[in-house]
């Protein structure tokens, strides 16, 4: 069986530093907010090429804060709206949702499944006040495009960097390209925790300060709330996992890579449609998708071979019980996507014995 993703033997590669951190924990006694949170930060921030960073308990508490904070510092209002890719994760709409604002669902570009500024623009109106661009599976969003318009429109841009973490183009990183980023440390990701955790960037000092407040309970000085706040911290001990594993994140990112161009080349099979990639590394394969025309039939073939698979994801946002608001939403390329993707095999500790197994299997579908 070749596993989608193994997330043991990924950290295995770590053991031995993970067991000593774990020891130095226990004998230590610092477990909140302590030196590996603030060192990360740094370090975390100088990956991204930010000035500050603010690590949270997970990533939907930081895309909250970060909108949660706006309305702290009058960017923006409750209930005033935010545009959001309609086939994102369910938690970029959630945050807005729990932030007092209302999320304008639109459709992505269908061969980057991301928002760009070409297919927004006349989604814009005067009513919105903020723009949240996902780089969902890895790939950067129209950066630049959405730069523009938001610059020209004097509104906000956040980005959902939760699977993107080291992608980059001419102008830096994921984290630095846009007024603040939200990151995901939960165990899948590219940069994975041992369990939750989260992680904001930008270069903004007011909203740096304001989110140690929020995520904090309000306080700078224990006992002492100056705000409503949250309780929203990334464990000392998951900084310090996430410090070790970000020295190689480059590393893992670029294997990534290298694996998602075979695919790209070696896959042949007209019944399957591989993703948009330009081959740069503006996209850093969280996960490779493909689309397939009958994804039942599609599963049980790679389940008769023994090939992990996942789908990213099978209901879109606006089809959730959760979300029943939405539900009359016109958004056909979004639920066509959602009814064709899954995602196939890819991981810097996957051996290409395996990668050239899934080929063969894709092939002969």
């Amino acid at each position: 069986m070749i596993k989608f993703l193994d997330l043991n033997k990924i950290n295995q590669r770590h053991q031995k530093e993970f067991q000593e951190i774990l020891s130095q924990s226990l004998s230590q006694g610092t477990y909140i907010l302590g030196e590996n949170v603030s060192a990360f930060e740094e370090e975390f921030a100088a990956y991204c090429g930010t000035k500050y960073c603010i690590g949270t308990a997970n990533g939907l508490d930081a895309l909250t804060l970060i909108l949660k904070s706006y309305i702290h510092l009058g960017k923006l209002k409750e209930g005033e709206k935010v545009l959001v890719p309609a086939n994102t994760f369910i938690a970029t709409v959630l945050s807005v949702l729990h932030a007092g604002l209302e999320p304008v669902l639109v459709e992505p570009n269908p061969a980057t499944y991301n928002l760009d500024a070409i297919s927004i623009k006349s989604k814009l109106s005067d009513e919105i006040k903020a723009i949240i661009m996902v780089h969902l599976y890895g790939q950067l969003a129209d950066v630049d495009g959405l730069r523009t318009l938001t610059t020209e429109r004097n509104i906000l841009l956040i980005a959902d960097a939760a699977q993107a973490h080291g992608a980059s183009c001419n102008h830096g990183k994921a984290g630095g390209l846009s007024d603040a980023s939200a990151f995901s440390f939960y165990p899948s990701k590219n940069l994975g925790a041992l369990g939750d955790g989260g992680a904001i960037t930008t270069n903004d000092v007011q909203l740096y300060e304001t989110l140690r407040l929020f995520r904090n309970y309000g306080s700078r000085e224990k006992y002492k709330n100056l705000v409503v706040g949250y309780n929203s911290r990334l464990d000392d001990l998951q900084a310090a996992f996430l410090r070790v594993k970000l020295k190689q994140l480059d590393s893992d990112n670029g294997q990534r890579q290298d694996m998602a161009k075979y695919y790209l080349e070696q896959i042949r099979n007209p019944k399957i449609s591989l993703p948009y990639y330009n081959g740069s590394k503006n996209h850093v394969f969280y996960a490779f998708v493909v689309e397939v025309e009958n994804r039942a039939a599609f599963i049980e073939y790679l389940d008769k071979n023994e090939i992990g698979w996942l789908i990213h994801y099978p209901i879109p946002p606006h089809k959730q019980t959760a979300l029943q608001q939405f539900s009359k939403l016109n958004l056909p390329t979004t639920e066509q996507i959602h009814k064709r993707i899954i995602s196939l095999p890819i991981s810097p500790v996957m051996s290409y014995r395996n990668v050239e197994t899934v080929i063969e299997v894709l092939n002969s579908y």
